[in-house]
């Protein structure tokens, strides 16, 4: 048998893959209710690694010559139209060091995309704690 011996309704009965998606939902669901507007239509995605290409534009987040999300806007229809940002599990696992600091990193990828995105400084999208 493989897999966990877990009941499925339990959250150990999820995949790394599931898990990091609900991340990715977490911190996007957060940014979607102050920014209801400004993130209509834009898609957010989740590929494990990210594609061989020679050059990669400076809207992607790198670590070293890794990129952990890239920003990719909708051809033909401005800066500020609806785009997709895609973020890469893989590199972002390694990154971390727990699952705690996963979630904080998701979190900060996303919102450093959208203000990339909505041209706005990250302070401004999510602001610090006071």
């Amino acid at each position: 048998m493989r897999g966990r011996l877990v009941p499925p309704t339990s959250p150990l009965s999820r995949s790394r893959s599931q898990q990091f998606d609900d991340l990715v939902l977490d911190a996007v669901e957060e940014l979607e209710r102050r920014w209801p507007s400004e993130l209509t239509g834009v898609e957010f995605a989740v590929e494990d690694v990210p594609p061989e290409l020679p050059d990669f534009d400076s809207d992607v987040l790198e670590d070293g010559r890794v990129p952990l999300a890239r920003l990719v806007p909708v051809p033909g229809r401005g800066d500020r139209a609806p785009a997709r940002v895609v973020l890469y599990r893989r590199p972002l696992e390694a990154r971390a060091l727990d699952r705690e600091d996963l979630g904080d990193l998701v979190h900060d990828v996303v919102v450093e995309q959208v203000a990339h995105l909505l041209g706005k400084d990250p302070d401004e999208i999510d602001p610090p704690p006071t």
